[in-house]
């Protein structure tokens, strides 16, 4: 038993790592691609329909993550995760020989509508894992996470010089490669003993949310979570904006930046999570997780120095503990035939934030920049992420607090 689930972990890992490995071939050249089918050169406006790209498929990943998610409560994860994959697939081909900006956004909202690989995934992680190792099984998302940010941008930025669309057509044959890899290797990890009926009224956003009410603790560590989310948007929408107003960075500098971080990120979650996690358990490494990122976010705010945010990188990625513990403490909350729910619901609130996040991070950003601002401090969203890390904090700690007294209650 052990080893087939060692071995599916196996096969969950070099899935989501070529996923995310096409992912990232593709952000070197949207810019380049969107200003192509514009007919305009202007990065300001390629940057505006970036947006709003990432806007149509955060809202159908908001919509649909939920559906997904009962579905793979239905008829197990794997079924889904091979639809996600091979939707992504032709989200790939649509932006590989789209002839206009429709079709891009057409791609997009496909993704966004079967984008729920990390969904299944954490689902199918919860299945396989046991509640001694489920935070280190976590950690490997963030492990594969790391290591395709590293590859895809890089691979992407060398194919990129062959012309703007050759890494999407390459991403496609990533991921209808790895949907054909997954039909033949990866098995199914939830029985039939444990599966549900599909009921529309939890496949929606609200409905999710409303049946885990039923789990007090996971609400309120749920708030933790979009939190933590939120914050990290501080570092997603203005990591590049900052270090080209403050340290005039140059697009080879921030892809060099990127690479450490996703260098980082796999070590942290792919081994130290490993290590950590075990000796000190899944409460401690919220809480130190969530200080060390709160620590970094506030000396990135503060930093006068373009070395300084490399040496930064260190307790902030060392924060990245906090994420599987606290989707560990959250996932074991809730049932085996629940976890697909769990995780859409997860997915859609996430999706949520980044509909906040990026225009009140960058807002902040460029109201703090623009000439005549009451004070220049590019920083501004940094120090905003990390008072939201210390509220994450303290709200996981209330939450989990009041869950002990309620157990110890004779």
């Amino acid at each position: 038993m052990a080893s087939n689930r060692k071995a599916a972990m196996g096969f969950i890992f070099i899935t989501l790592l070529i996923d995310v490995t096409g992912f990232g071939l593709i952000i070197p050249v949207m810019p380049k691609l969107i200003e192509q089918l514009l007919h305009d050169s202007s990065i300001s406006k390629a940057s505006q329909y970036g947006g709003y790209l990432t806007l149509a498929y955060a809202l159908m990943q908001f919509l649909f993550a939920p559906v997904l998610g009962n579905l793979s409560d239905k008829y197990g994860r794997r079924p889904v995760l091979l639809f996600s994959l091979f939707g992504f697939g032709i989200d790939y081909l649509f932006l590989s020989f789209a002839p206009s900006i429709a079709w891009l956004f057409v791609g997009r909202l496909i993704a966004g509508v079967t984008g729920a690989s990390f969904t299944t995934a954490s689902a199918y992680i919860a299945d396989v894992s046991t509640p001694e190792n489920r935070a280190q099984n976590f950690g490997m998302i963030g492990a594969a996470f790391g290591l395709g940010f590293i590859v895809g941008p890089l691979i992407g930025g060398l194919l990129g010089e062959f012309g703007a669309r050759i890494p999407f057509m390459v991403a496609a044959g990533l991921a209808l490669t790895n949907c054909l890899y997954g039909y033949f290797v990866l098995p199914e990890s939830l029985d039939k003993e444990h599966r549900r009926p599909f009921e529309w009224k939890r496949a929606n956003p609200v409905g999710s949310l409303l049946q885990l009410k039923k789990y007090p603790a996971v609400i309120g560590l749920v708030g933790s979570l979009i939190l933590v989310y939120l914050a990290a948007h501080s570092v997603q929408s203005n990591w590049s904006f900052f270090n080209i107003e403050k340290f005039q960075w140059t697009p080879k500098m921030i892809g060099i930046s990127l690479g450490v971080v996703g260098l980082l990120v796999g070590g942290v979650q792919g081994g130290l999570v490993r290590v950590i996690n075990p000796k000190i358990g899944n409460e401690k490494s919220v809480y130190i997780g969530l200080a060390l990122y709160a620590l970094g976010l506030l000396l990135f705010a503060f930093a006068s120095q373009s070395w300084m945010m490399f040496v930064f990188l260190i307790p902030y990625c060392l924060g990245g503990i906090a994420g599987p513990a606290l989707q560990s403490i959250i996932s074991g909350h809730v049932p085996p035939n629940e976890q697909g729910e769990l995780q859409g619901a997860l997915t859609s609130l996430i999706s949520v934030t980044s509909i906040i996040g990026p225009p009140l991070m960058t807002g902040l950003f460029a109201y703090f920049t623009k000439p005549g601002a009451p004070v220049h401090f590019p920083g501004v969203s940094f120090l905003l992420g990390s008072i939201f890390m210390i509220a994450s904090a303290i709200w996981a700690y209330v939450v989990l607090k009041s869950e002990k007294e309620h157990i110890n209650q004779p």
